[in-house]
C-alpha cells in the first residue's frame, strides 16, 4: 500500500532501464528488447510516464497520439502497469487522469486502449466503455 504521495511526471532516457522490471510485469521483453523498443517507439510520438512513490517506481503507462479518418485525433495507450504490491493504491488511476489531461491539452476527444480480460473491470470503473469495433490482427510470421 501507498501511504505517501506519488509524483506524475515523464520518464527520461536514464528512467528507462531502472523501470524495466515493471514493464516485464506486462511485457515478456529483455532489458535491451526494451531499451530499444523505447527509443524507436518514442521517435514516432510514444511517451511514458512514471508514478514515483518515496524511492521507486511503482507505476508506468506508455501512450501514443493517432490521428485516423474514423477515430480523428486520439490517444492509444499501450502499456499501464502498477506494481503488483501496490494495485489498488489509486495509482493506475492516476496514471490514467494524467493521460486524459495530456489528450485534453492536444485537443484529442477519446482514449483507446486494448484490455486483457483480468483488466477490463478496473478499466470500466476509470469510465472506459468497450468499443463497438473489434480489434483483429493478422499475424505476419
Amino acid at each position: 500500500m501507498i501511504d505517501r504521495p506519488i509524483q506524475i511526471r515523464a520518464l527520461r532516457t536514464d528512467d528507462w532501464p531502472v523501470v524495466h522490471p515493471l514493464i516485464a510485469e506486462l511485457r515478456s521483453l529483455s532489458e535491451a528488447e526494451f531499451l530499444e523498443a523505447m527509443t524507436r517507439q518514442t521517435q514516432h510520438g510514444y511517451q511514458m510516464v512514471g508514478a514515483w512513490s518515496v524511492d521507486r517506481w511503482v507505476g508506468v503507462v506508455g501512450y501514443r497520439p493517432v490521428r485516423t479518418l474514423a477515430r480523428g485525433l486520439h490517444l492509444h495507450v499501450d502499456d499501464l502497469v502498477v506494481d503488483p504490491g501496490v494495485r489498488a493504491s489509486g495509482i493506475g488511476r492516476a496514471l490514467l487522469a494524467h493521460v486524459e489531461g495530456e489528450a485534453r491539452l492536444a485537443g484529442a476527444k477519446s482514449i483507446f486502449l486494448d484490455a486483457r480480460p483480468e483488466s477490463i473491470g478496473f478499466y470500466e470503473r476509470e469510465g472506459f466503455v468497450p468499443h463497438t469495433s473489434p480489434s483483429m490482427v493478422k499475424r505476419m510470421l
